[in-house]
């Protein structure tokens, strides 16, 4: 069987890096992957590129099959509050570019991962794919970046349509796991309560009331979700809610962390600190039924699959 030519943008991030993994240990195909500035893991197949740039955009879509767009500039609850201007034009410049050079080369298939800002964030059932209200549904935290999503997603199908490029579009729940980025100030709740409780000696502080909740997906079930996606889509274009279908409150989190961590430390909340206060799930009806995906995963295992991997690159470091 030939091999296909498979890219991943942003192979040094988080859910890229775990892509870039997946890939390389099936042989049916020749993966290749994309960093910016600073190669967070060494393998020859890494290609430096800024995709904010047509030359480089060109030149890491030479000869490819597949492209899985994993490159993204994203951050914390601090940034989306104080600063959330920053997803909006990068972001946009970089798909705009890469879709336009996957349909002139014509590439066969393109993922895309958007996410569940444009939801509205006070939902008690999970959310469907057409739960979305533009109008009046977006939390005003979210506008810049939500719509940026939105924005991408049409176009993917607007680029579909031209009849090259089969599109998936992952609306993913939040997504934990190995590889993360164990950044304080740019780390998502998950992340950054694994660094507060490892550090924390007597007590820690969880910004918030703690009454957020969140749709938490373990990144191989997530993985797993990309490689059924390429396995099986026969349409030009679908878009697909990848979550659990089921919210977990921040204080539940940290609690469980607290717990599987084998630390005793005091849980403190501060709503003075940035949060977001939301309420919601994702319906996964439809990748269940497209293609028998479903999350394997339960929040428990994989907290502690997150803290065993920690540990080790802390031992390593």
């Amino acid at each position: 069987m030939p091999t296909k030519k498979i890219v991943i943008t942003g192979a040094d991030g988080f859910i890229g890096r775990n892509l870039f993994d997946f890939f390389a240990s099936h042989k049916e195909y020749d993966v290749w992957g994309t960093y910016h500035l600073k190669k967070s893991f060494d393998h020859p197949n890494l290609i430096q590129a800024d995709l904010m740039r047509r030359e480089d955009v060109s030149r890491i879509c030479t000869g490819a099959d597949i492209i899985v767009h994993a490159a993204a500039v994203t951050s914390g609850a601090k940034n989306i509050v104080s600063r959330p201007y920053i997803y909006v034009t990068d972001n946009t410049i970089m798909n705009t570019l890469l879709f336009q050079e996957v349909y002139d080369r014509s590439i066969s298939r393109f993922i895309f991962f958007s996410c569940s800002v444009m939801y509205p964030m006070d939902r008690t059932v999970p959310v469907k794919e057409e739960d979305v209200d533009l109008e009046n549904g977006i939390h005003r935290a979210y506008f810049g970046g939500a719509w940026m999503k939105v924005y991408a997603e049409k176009i993917c199908e607007f680029y579909s349509r031209l009849g090259r490029t089969s599109f998936t579009v992952i609306r993913h729940s939040n997504i934990y796991g190995p590889h993360d980025t164990f950044d304080q100030d740019k780390a998502h709740v998950f992340a950054a309560t694994i660094l507060k409780v490892m550090n924390g000696k007597d007590s820690i502080t969880v910004w918030g009331d703690g009454s957020e909740r969140r749709d938490l997906l373990y990144i191989d079930d997530l993985i797993r979700f990309v490689g059924l996606a390429l396995a099986k889509q026969k349409s030009p274009y679908e878009l697909v809610n990848v979550g659990v279908g089921r919210a977990v409150s921040v204080a539940e989190l940290v609690s469980r962390i607290v717990t599987h961590s084998g630390k005793k430390l005091q849980i403190h909340f501060d709503p003075s600190k940035p949060t977001i206060p939301s309420r919601l799930a994702l319906d996964y009806s439809k990748a269940r039924e497209l293609f028998n995906w479903e999350p394997s995963t339960t929040l428990d295992d994989g907290i502690k699959k997150t803290l065993d991997w920690y540990g080790r690159q802390s031992l390593a470091t």
